[in-house]
């Protein structure tokens, strides 16, 4: 682990060292300091623990192994330069300081809605990525809007953006093999949003699901 997760993990640590106080009979932990996790959902706290019965199996949604290629490949560890790779630990640490007031950070769910109806993590807000795509219908005004009240960015003049005090976004689909928050993120590239603002979840639902954590409808 390299310094930078390391400082990530002691910051979300002593950030959730309350919560963990609290928890801390739960026998199925995050890591060996972290019971669990409390942020915000549509207004409404959601304790994010991982599921504490020892014979729970992985929702059968996420249990397929094999899906045609294209369009359902693996994406690599690194999505475009600059864009940094998240495993869960870092995304609670996200999420935990979006929960606590941060307001220069957003955690999106990339998927279509009637992905997002089944669960999603709690604290993430749904922006599919059909809402930023021309080609899937998304007219210019309405990703203009989303970009300037959504994320933050100015719009100037000739269809450009100053991303300055843009947002760091969060963003996940329902895994390696999913395409969804890879365009998301593509599009946001090619509009000049800073990679270094983008943050990608490459696990997303299936690693969410297959270590057992809370999900909200």
């Amino acid at each position: 682990m390299n310094i930078k997760a390391l400082l990530s993990t002691a910051i979300l640590t002593l950030s959730m060292s309350s919560t963990a106080v609290i928890a801390g009979d739960l026998k199925v932990k995050i890591t060996r300091d972290i019971a669990s996790v409390d942020v915000m959902h549509n207004g409404k706290k959601v304790t994010i623990q991982r599921n504490q019965n020892n014979k729970n199996n992985v929702d059968p949604r996420f249990a397929k192994t094999s899906r045609n290629c294209p369009p359902f490949c693996i994406n690599p560890i690194v999505l475009a330069p600059g864009v940094e790779t998240l495993g869960e630990v870092e995304v609670l640490d996200y999420l935990k300081r979006m929960s606590d007031g941060d307001s220069s950070i957003l955690v999106i769910d990339s998927r279509t809605p009637n992905w997002v109806k089944a669960g999603t993590i709690p604290g993430a807000k749904n922006i599919p990525w059909t809402k930023l795509s021309v080609k899937k219908g998304a007219d210019p005004l309405s990703i203009a809007e989303i970009v300037t009240e959504e994320f933050n960015g100015k719009e100037l003049d000739d269809d450009k953006f100053d991303y300055s005090n843009a947002k760091t976004l969060v963003m996940f689909c329902n895994g390696m093999w999913c395409g969804q928050s890879p365009n998301n993120i593509r599009t946001l590239l090619k509009m000049g949003y800073p990679a270094n603002k983008i943050k990608w979840y490459r696990g997303g639902m299936q690693n969410w699901e297959n270590l057992g954590f809370t999900t909200v409808k």
